[in-house]
C-alpha cells in the first residue's frame, strides 16, 4: 500500500489529489466542485468530505510541494504586481493568464504544470486530444498552450497548425514539451516546430519549480508583448478613422504606414506607396530646398517639425498642407521611424467658405438673409451674368429649392459648429447629424415651391413621391413566372459577331448613336419594337463590357435578349424603348471628360448594365397603386421601394437562371459582389421617394461657392481639391456620382430634342391615364386625379415636372460634367411648354368667354 496522497485546495475550488511517488496507484483525477469533491485514495475507495476539513490537511502536506520550488513568495502575489502594463502612453490592465495543458496522457510532466499553474495563480485546463483541446481553446482563447511531443502516438505539430488556423491565435504563445537529448546526440532543431506554429520549445522536466519558472517566463515575457500587441490594433483602428492623414516611414525614409485618409488624400492606395522610398513617390516641387534641409537636420537631432509643405497628388495637383512631422526615438537613441501628421481642414475651410458666401450677399446689396433664401436665392444665382442665359438660364431664376432646402443650411451649421469644439459637443453633433440625414427630411415641403391651387403639380408630386397602404388584393405574375415565360422561348442558337448580322439600316442608325440627338423612336421602329439588343450591342461593346465581364457576344446578346422580352410592350411608356433610351443618355454621360476621370472601368460597366435593367417587368403602373392595390410585389417588399426593388432582383434572377445569357458566370467572386452590389444601388436610385436626398447630397459634397471671384464651381470637398483626383480613390463620391448618373439618365425626356421630348410626354401621360382609369374602375385610390384623359393639360404637367424635379438636378448635373447641349434643349423645350400651356389657357378663356356672351 502506498502512501496517503497528497491534497491541493485552488483558490477556485478545483482539488487535486497526487498519490506520492511511491505509490503504483493510478493517477488521480481533477473535479472541479464547489463544496464536496471525490478523492480516489490508494485503495481505490470513494467517500465524501467536506472542503473545510481538507485545508488542514492541505497545509500540513504542502512543505513537501514548496520544497520542490525555489521560489517561496507567493507567485500570485507577485503576479499582482505585474497586472498594469505600460504601452507608450496606454496604461492596460492585463488579466490573469490561462493556460491550457494538452497531453495525450497524465504524467509526471502534465502534473507538474498543474502545479506550477495552481502555485502561480493561473487559470488552468487540461485535455487529452485534439478535438477538445481546439474546443477548449476556442470557448476560452488561453493565452499559453503547453503541448506533448514527446510521443508519436498523440501529433502535436498537426494541433499546433490547426490552432493556428483560428481566428486570434497569433496572441497566444504555444510550447512544445519535448524529450531530454542524450548526451552523445546532437541537438535536434526546433525548425519544424517553427514552421508549425510553435513559439518555443520546453525540454521536459518534472520539477514543479522549472515548469513554474517557465510559466512566469512566459507571462513576464511574450504573453505580455502579445497583449500590448493586441491594444496595438485599437491604435490603429483610430487611425485608420481619423480625418486628419497620417504616414510614417523608417528612419531610411521607406514608407511603412498610410492611413486611409492619406490615401484619399494622395490618390494613391496603400499598395502603391507603402514599401517604397519617398524620393520614389512623385514630390511636389514647390518645397524649397532651403525648407528641407532645414527639416532633415531637425530630424536628425530628434526634433520634431512643423509648418506647410506642398504634397504632389496622383493627378499632377500641388496642394499645401499644414505638416507635423514626429521623429519617433528606438533604442540606441537614434531616430528609427518619422510620423507625419497633416490635418484635415475640412471644417475651417467650409466655415471660411460659408462666411465668404455671406459677404459675397452683402456686397450685393443682400441685408435680410431669411428673405433672401425664402425667395430661391443662392449663391450660384449671384455668380452667374444675368445677361448670360443660354449657357445657364436657371442660375438667374428665383428658384433653387434643392440647394436651400432646410435641412441641408441646418446639416452646413452644424458641420462647420463642430471646428475647433470639445470632443464631447463633437459627439454630440455626430449623432444629430445621423438623425438629420434620414431621407425623409431631405424632401421640401410642396406648398413651397408650388401655389396650392397648383393641382397639377401637387397631384404629379404627390404620385410619384408617395405610398399608400391600402390592403385590397390584386394578384400579379411573379418573378418565377416572369422567368419561365421567357427563357424557353428565347436563345436562338446564332452565331458570329453582332456587327455581321445587324441589318444595312440599323447599321446607320446605330452610328450616331453617341450625339444626344439620337433617335431613338427611330430606332424603335426599325427593329420592331426590339431596339434594347441592338443599340445594346452597339453600346456594350463599344465600351468593351465583354472583355470585363470575360463572357462573349453572344452570351451577351442573349441576355439582352432575355431582359428585352421582360419588358412590357404593351406599356406606352415604361417599355424597353424607355430602357434604351436610358442606355443611350448614360453611355453619353460616360464619354464625358470629367466622368472618364472619375469612373473605374467596374463603375462604366455597372452604370450600363443597370440602365439596361432600371425599369424590367414594369407593370405600367406607379408605385403608390402596387401599394394600394395591395399587390404581391407590394406586400413581399413591405411597401418600400417596390417596382425598383422588383426590377434589381429580377434582372439578377432571369441573368443567373441559365448560362447562356449569364454574363457573370466567368466574373470573380469578389469583382462580381462588387458590381452587383452597385448595381443595385443605381437601380433603387431611380426612386423618387428619395428623388431630393439624392441630389442634397450630391449637391453638399460637389458643389461650393468660389470666393474669388464669386462663381460656382465643383469640387469634391470644401476644401477646393479637384473631384477629379478624389473620385479615384473614394468609393462615397463615385456613388453618389453614379446616382445622379442614372437618375439624370433615367428622366431625360425633357433635355432631348423637342420632336423626341412630346412624343415622351404623351407617352407618359397616356400610362397616367390608362391607371387613373384603372384606379376608378377598381374604386381604388386615385393618386393622381388631375390626369384624366378628358381634362388633363400634357403641357401643363410638364411644366410642372420641369420645374419641380428637372432645372435643379440637371442644373447641378451641367455644373459637374459640362453638357451644355442638354441644358439648351431643356430650355428650348420648357419654353415650348410654357408657350403651349399660355395657348390652352387663352382657349379656356375664350371659350369661358364664349359661354358667357350665349347667355
Amino acid at each position: 500500500m502506498g502512501c496517503a496522497p497528497s491534497i491541493t485546495v485552488s483558490q477556485s475550488g478545483v482539488v487535486y489529489c497526487r498519490e506520492s511517488e511511491e505509490s503504483n496507484s493510478p493517477k488521480p483525477s481533477r473535479l472541479n466542485q464547489k463544496n464536496q469533491v471525490t478523492i480516489n485514495t490508494s485503495t481505490g475507495a470513494s467517500e465524501k468530505s467536506d472542503t473545510s476539513h481538507m485545508f488542514q490537511f492541505c497545509k500540513d502536506r504542502r512543505g513537501t510541494l514548496e520544497a520542490e520550488t525555489q521560489t517561496s513568495q507567493s507567485s500570485a502575489n507577485m503576479k499582482g504586481e505585474m497586472n498594469e502594463v505600460d504601452f507608450g502612453p496606454m496604461k492596460l490592465i492585463q488579466p490573469q493568464m490561462q493556460v491550457l495543458l494538452v497531453f495525450g496522457k497524465e504524467d509526471s510532466q502534465s502534473d507538474s504544470f498543474w502545479w506550477a499553474a495552481e502555485k502561480g495563480g493561473y487559470q488552468c485546463s487540461i485535455v487529452h486530444n485534439q478535438v477538445d483541446a481546439l474546443e477548449c481553446y476556442l470557448e476560452k482563447q488561453h493565452e499559453v498552450i503547453i503541448v506533448d511531443h514527446r510521443h508519436k502516438s498523440f501529433d502535436a505539430l498537426a494541433l499546433c497548425r490547426s490552432v493556428r488556423a483560428t481566428q486570434g491565435s497569433q496572441h497566444s504563445v504555444i510550447v512544445a514539451v519535448v524529450k531530454k537529448s542524450p548526451a552523445d546526440r546532437e541537438e535536434v532543431s526546433v525548425l519544424s516546430l517553427l514552421s508549425a506554429g510553435f513559439n518555443r520549445r520546453f525540454v521536459e522536466n518534472t520539477n514543479t519549480g522549472a515548469c513554474l519558472n517557465e510559466l512566469l517566463q512566459l507571462e513576464h515575457g511574450e504573453v505580455k508583448n502579445h497583449f500590448r500587441f493586441r491594444a496595438a490594433a485599437a491604435l490603429f483602428t483610430a487611425l485608420e478613422k481619423t480625418s486628419d492623414r497620417v504616414q510614417i516611414t523608417d528612419e531610411q525614409h521607406v514608407v511603412q504606414y498610410v492611413n486611409t485618409a492619406y490615401e484619399h488624400f494622395i490618390g494613391l492606395s496603400s499598395e502603391e506607396i507603402v514599401g517604397k522610398e519617398l524620393s520614389d513617390i512623385p514630390q511636389s516641387d514647390k518645397n524649397k530646398t532651403e525648407q528641407m534641409d532645414t527639416i532633415h537636420s531637425q530630424l536628425k537631432k530628434g526634433k520634431s517639425w512643423e509648418g506647410t509643405m506642398y504634397s504632389k497628388k496622383k493627378n499632377g495637383e500641388n496642394v499645401a498642407q499644414h505638416v507635423n512631422i514626429i521623429p519617433e526615438q528606438g533604442y540606441g537613441g537614434k531616430v528609427r521611424q518619422l510620423v507625419y501628421v497633416s490635418r484635415n481642414q475640412y471644417h475651417q475651410e467650409f466655415k471660411d467658405g460659408l462666411s465668404d458666401s455671406y459677404d459675397i450677399m452683402r456686397n450685393s446689396g443682400v441685408t435680410d438673409f431669411k428673405a433672401f433664401h425664402k425667395s430661391g436665392y443662392d449663391g450660384c444665382s449671384l455668380a452667374s451674368d444675368p445677361g448670360n442665359l443660354t449657357r445657364r438660364p436657371s442660375m438667374a431664376r428665383i428658384h433653387s429649392m434643392m440647394i436651400e432646402a432646410p435641412i441641408t443650411q441646418v446639416i452646413n451649421i452644424i458641420n462647420a459648429a463642430q471646428e475647433n469644439s470639445p470632443v464631447t459637443v463633437v459627439q454630440a453633433l455626430d449623432k444629430v447629424l445621423e438623425i438629420l440625414r434620414s431621407s425623409e427630411l431631405y424632401a421640401p415641403p410642396l406648398n413651397s415651391q408650388a401655389n396650392e391651387e397648383d393641382q397639377m403639380t401637387t397631384d404629379l408630386v404627390g404620385g410619384l413621391m408617395t405610398h399608400s397602404g391600402f390592403a385590397l388584393q390584386r394578384k400579379m405574375s411573379g418573378p418565377e413566372a416572369t422567368i419561365t415565360r421567357v427563357i424557353s422561348s428565347l436563345m436562338p442558337n446564332n452565331s458570329g459577331t453582332y456587327i455581321n448580322q445587324v441589318a444595312p439600316d440599323i447599321k446607320q442608325l446605330l452610328l450616331t448613336d453617341t450625339y444626344w440627338d439620337f433617335d431613338i423612336l427611330a430606332l424603335e421602329r426599325i427593329t420592331l419594337n426590339r431596339p434594347l439588343v441592338n443599340l445594346g450591342m452597339s453600346v456594350f461593346l463599344r465600351f468593351n463590357v465583354c472583355s470585363y465581364l470575360n463572357c462573349s457576344e453572344t452570351v451577351l446578346r442573349n441576355w439582352l435578349q432575355v431582359i428585352e422580352a421582360n419588358y412590357h410592350s404593351s406599356n406606352p411608356y415604361h417599355n424597353s424603348t424607355h430602357a434604351a433610351d436610358v442606355l443611350h443618355s448614360t453611355a453619353y454621360f460616360l464619354n464625358k471628360d470629367k466622368l472618364k476621370q472619375c469612373f473605374q472601368t467596374y463603375d462604366e460597366v455597372a452604370s450600363l448594365i443597370a440602365a439596361t435593367v432600371h425599369d424590367v417587368d414594369h407593370p405600367g403602373r406607379t408605385n403608390s397603386f402596387l401599394c394600394n392595390a395591395g399587390s404581391e410585389l407590394a406586400i413581399l417588399y413591405n411597401d418600400t421601394a417596390v417596382l425598383e426593388s422588383h426590377h434589381a432582383a429580377l434582372a439578377f434572377q432571369i441573368t443567373t437562371k441559365e448560362d447562356r445569357c449569364n454574363i457573370f458566370k466567368n466574373m470573380d467572386v469578389t469583382d462580381y459582389r462588387l458590381l452587383r452590389q452597385t448595381i443595385i444601388d443605381m437601380v433603387l436610385a431611380t426612386e423618387m421617394t428619395k428623388h431630393f436626398e439624392h441630389l442634397n447630397k450630391f449637391s453638399t459634397s460637389f458643389v461650393k461657392i468660389n470666393a474669388e471671384d464669386g462663381s460656382s464651381m465643383v469640387s469634391a470637398s470644401p476644401g477646393g481639391s479637384s473631384l477629379a483626383s478624389d473620385c479615384l480613390v473614394t468609393p462615397q463620391n463615385r456613388t453618389l456620382i453614379r446616382r445622379m448618373l442614372i437618375k439624370c439618365a433615367d428622366v431625360s425626356n425633357p433635355t432631348k430634342p423637342q420632336e423626341l421630348c412630346v412624343a415622351w410626354a404623351g407617352r407618359i401621360a397616356e400610362e397616367y391615364f390608362s391607371q387613373t382609369e384603372e384606379e376608378k374602375r377598381r374604386g381604388l385610390p386615385v393618386v393622381m386625379p388631375i390626369f384624366d384623359r378628358v381634362t388633363c393639360s400634357i403641357p401643363k404637367s410638364q411644366t410642372s415636372f420641369i420645374e419641380y424635379f428637372i432645372n435643379d438636378m440637371f442644373d447641378l448635373w451641367d455644373e459637374f460634367v459640362d453638357c451644355p447641349e442638354v441644358i439648351a434643349h431643356l430650355q428650348s423645350n420648357y419654353k415650348y411648354w410654357k408657350d403651349m400651356e399660355a395657348k390652352e389657357q387663352e382657349k379656356k378663356l375664350e371659350k369661358t368667354e364664349s359661354n358667357e356672351n350665349s347667355i
